[in-house]
């Protein structure tokens, strides 16, 4: 019903044995769990990339970075990519937080923010913002 999501350090490139994360195989049992109440969209947003992280063939983790969290880091095929998940970033303060844990990665394996908002994709620092739903439809070019 649930998968686990292990922790991985950033800096030393290794599993951590804690501080893991679980998500629920189908998003929809979280309504017959929880009702509608406190639905809070961010983590069922983050819920569905999981999903289609893993969909895509990733090992998924939760990134550390110091002290901060990255909220997937993905090894595949061509390495490492890391993701941020924010159902909106159209706030200066929220953007700014979203993007700090992704900033503090200095290896040049490619990063991105999904989010629900509309704007074309933007590059920030070389972190690309990208419309989580354009991501899940491969649009994204």
């Amino acid at each position: 019903m649930f998968y686990k999501c292990d922790r991985y350090d950033v800096k030393g490139k290794s599993a951590l044995k804690t501080g893991e994360k679980y998500y629920a195989t189908d998003v929809g049992m979280r309504y017959n769990l929880f009702g509608k109440k406190n639905v809070d969209r961010g983590h069922i947003l983050e819920n569905i990339v999981y999903l289609e992280l893993l969909r895509r063939g990733y090992a998924v983790y939760i990134g550390k970075v110091g002290d901060n969290e990255i909220d997937f880091v993905t090894i595949g095929e061509y390495g490492e990519e890391y993701y941020q998940v924010a159902y909106s970033t159209m706030d200066d303060k929220t953007l700014e937080r979203e993007l700090k844990s992704l900033d503090m990665i200095k290896d040049h394996n490619p990063k991105y923010l999904l989010t629900m908002d509309k704007d074309p994709i933007i590059s920030y620092n070389g972190i690309k913002k990208i419309n989580v739903l354009a991501w899940l439809l491969n649009e994204e070019n």
